[in-house]
């Protein structure tokens, strides 16, 4: 990592740590306050986008970690999602768990679905684990919908009341930001370590050359399975905030176009990278919501145009966005911002 001239490190604990110098440390400080002040600073529509890019950028976080780090394609994610989402409306409307238990059993859930659905890859990968994890977000819905439906609600919508900690309810986009932000920086802080430990080192070695890693005593088992795991948990815990959010799931939440969008954000943040995971979900939830506003407007500016364009008008520039990104910059924008960091780090003797 470039560091500005004169910066040097004298021990080990130095050199492996995330927030390196005094100036970072102020950086870091400075933007929690801004994150934490922002439902003081911002109406209640953009707070909902903040909460929303929030969760996603916790489930991005698990795919970039199965596809970006070991390499294993997962069109499945929104439906680990869904497993997450249905565990806590189950276990908080059946069973009256309280937020903080229900939270790791949603995760947990999660991830034992995940394993499952991880076993193929074992035996197949590329475009044949791709189909296997379609599968997932086939199966997981259909049973959601059918095996009692008088607990899930079927097709129905499924109320989950408020999370609480103590006397303290989360029931407002301003109070659920505070629920969620903390649990996204964590998420983000425990995958930044998490892929520079044995087991990072083992998903990367997986996914450039697994005959190789295998070879070299790494068990592609354990680790695919692992790797699996994680990003479902990732999924799991990113569901369950999203029924507390939402305080209503429906499986028509969870499609497959939701786990394309999730996917194409780890694609135009940057493969493997964990700035790159928010830095795409950012512009991605961003886009969306652009679109949405002028898909409206364009319909009143050509009024023939006004039903296809709030229709087709979003799906039309994501798949542009994608096949920009993968043609122009298919390292994404966290590629893209290592190198505006190091113009400035050499900036004016970039020589």
């Amino acid at each position: 990592m470039y560091r500005p001239c004169g910066t040097f490190d004298e021990t080990y604990a130095q050199d492996i740590a995330i927030i390196r110098t005094p100036v970072h440390w102020v950086s870091f400080v400075v933007g929690i306050v801004l994150l934490f002040s922002l439902p003081l600073l911002v109406s209640g529509k953009y707070l909902a986008l903040i909460n929303l890019i929030g969760i996603s950028i916790i489930s991005v976080h698990g795919l970039s970690i199965l596809t970006g780090y070991t390499g294993q394609i997962s069109l499945g994610q929104a439906a680990f999602m869904a497993a997450g989402a249905y565990s806590t409306g189950l276990l908080s409307v059946y069973l009256k768990f309280p937020f903080w238990l229900t939270l790791p059993c949603s995760g947990l859930s999660a991830g034992i679905v995940g394993i499952i659905f991880g076993l193929p890859s074992l035996r197949i990968k590329g475009f044949y684990l791709a189909m296997a994890t379609l599968a997932a977000q086939l199966i997981i819905p259909w049973l959601i919908v059918n095996i009692r439906p008088d607990l899930t609600g079927g097709t129905n919508t499924l109320v989950v009341p408020s999370a609480k900690i103590g006397s303290f309810v989360f029931n407002s986009q301003g109070r659920i930001f505070y629920l969620i932000m903390p649990i996204m920086i964590l998420v983000t802080f425990l995958t930044r370590n998490l892929v520079r430990t044995r087991i990072g080192r083992a998903f990367t070695a997986i996914r450039d050359n697994d005959l190789a890693a295998e070879a070299m005593g790494i068990s592609l088992f354990r680790y695919k399975l692992l790797a699996f795991f994680i990003c479902s948990f990732y999924a799991g815990i990113a569901g369950s905030l999203w029924s507390y959010w939402m305080r209503a799931i429906n499986i028509d939440y969870f499609t497959l176009i939701d786990s394309i969008w999730y996917l194409g954000m780890v694609i135009v943040g940057g493969m493997g990278s964990v700035p790159g995971a928010v830095f795409g979900t950012v512009f991605i939830r961003t886009l969306d919501l652009l679109v949405k506003s002028i898909g409206p407007w364009l319909g009143t500016v050509v009024p023939s145009l006004a039903g296809v364009a709030a229709a087709a008008l979003g799906p039309l520039a994501f798949g542009l966005i994608i096949l920009v990104f993968l043609i122009f910059e298919p390292r994404g924008l966290a590629h893209r911002w290592e190198v505006i960091k190091s113009y400035f780090r050499l900036w004016p003797f970039s020589y």
